[in-house]
């Protein structure tokens, strides 16, 4: 008959048995460049401040940022997002050649409380800063082989100029060669995999405002290099609640993603959360927030409509998600984008 002492320790010795193996399963942090639109819509914003939650979590590391659309602040403004969050290193990467866009919440980044900035940054100007191409190059040989994930959650300007690209004095692969050796898998939120209110050709935004550049990227990104899609109909099931708006970031007088929210969407508004599930899958996609569906290619028409055809070792998958798997979504997403940084003096 075994004792009340002996229950004790093999209780012990399983609790023991069951941290050593959480140890030796824990994941490494996945290794992030964040391809970001960062102007227009906000939920660019909420994505960029889950990142670095995630990343103080210990859950990714956050390699570098790169922007494709052009504004002049959307540098500075991402430079401030960084740094409020206590990473203010993270390189930062424009285009040149891209859609304008004028933007609700940017102009946050000018913002000063008794002749200092609200939101400290270094970048000054996106004239200070490498262009986008150079910092993906640079991050990318920098790395382990097949140890990054992209996530792209605008136009695909930069990835195609990035495979379009050569060897150069950073590296003597050509921008094929350096993804196929360096990119585990890319998150993309882009297109349309079901009718939109009832619209069979529904012309998606990020793939619509850069035609041409998302061709380039679906018709030459290696077949090597899994691309994973979050269409318009996931963002729509879920969107970003606004009483987390209204309560959750109270823990700073001024708090850079709740005011951009605010300028963006106010304050009655429930967000659609389209950029914030492509990276919830790229940083945990084992964690059964999403089902992948059949394997397949991605083709982009003129007119900017994505079509999806199965192919069994195709490239391409998108994301789908069931209504149990969007209260589970909606739930961590709340959680992550309101965490407080754990690395931002208070």
């Amino acid at each position: 008959m075994v004792n009340e002492m002996s229950l004790r320790s093999i209780c012990g010795i399983v609790l023991a048995l069951l941290l050593l193996s959480e140890v030796s399963v824990a994941r490494e942090p996945v290794r992030v460049i964040f391809d970001t639109d960062i102007s227009g819509d906000v939920d660019d914003v909420l994505a960029l401040a889950m990142l670095h939650t995630l990343a103080d979590r210990g859950e990714c590391e956050l390699l570098a940022v790169t922007i494709s659309k052009i504004n002049p602040l959307t540098g500075p403004f991402t430079d401030a997002v960084n740094t409020f969050y206590g990473r203010g290193e993270i390189p930062i990467g424009v285009t040149r050649d891209a859609q304008r866009r004028e933007s609700r919440y940017l102009k946050l980044v000018n913002e000063k409380d008794e002749e200092e900035w609200r939101y400290p940054h270094d970048v000054r100007s996106n004239e200070d800063l490498p262009d986008a191409v150079t910092v993906l190059r640079k991050t990318l040989m920098a790395q382990p082989d097949h140890s990054v994930v992209l996530i792209q959650v605008g136009l695909a300007a930069n990835l195609a100029d990035l495979v379009e690209s050569k060897a150069d004095e950073i590296s003597p692969l050509s921008g094929k060669e350096l993804i196929r050796q360096k990119v585990s898998l890319v998150s993309v939120m882009a297109g349309a995999f079901e009718p939109i209110d009832g619209n069979q050709h529904f012309l998606e935004a990020n793939i619509r405002n850069g035609i041409k550049s998302m061709q380039r990227f679906v018709n030459q990104w290696p077949r090597e290099v899994p691309v994973i899609w979050s269409g318009f109909e996931i963002g729509i099931a879920v969107r970003y609640p606004r009483e987390s708006i209204a309560r959750d970031f109270s823990y700073r007088s001024h708090h850079i993603v709740r005011e951009a929210y605010l300028l963006h969407s106010g304050p009655e508004h429930d967000r659609p959360s389209w950029d914030l599930t492509s990276v919830l899958y790229a940083v945990r996609p084992d964690d059964g927030y999403f089902t992948l569906s059949q394997p397949g290619r991605v083709t982009v028409e003129d007119d900017g409509f994505l079509k999806f055809q199965p192919e069994e070792l195709g490239r391409d998958r998108y994301l789908e998600m069931n209504s149990e798997q969007a209260i589970r979504v909606r739930e961590v997403l709340r959680d992550l984008v309101s965490q407080p940084p754990a690395r931002c003096a208070p």
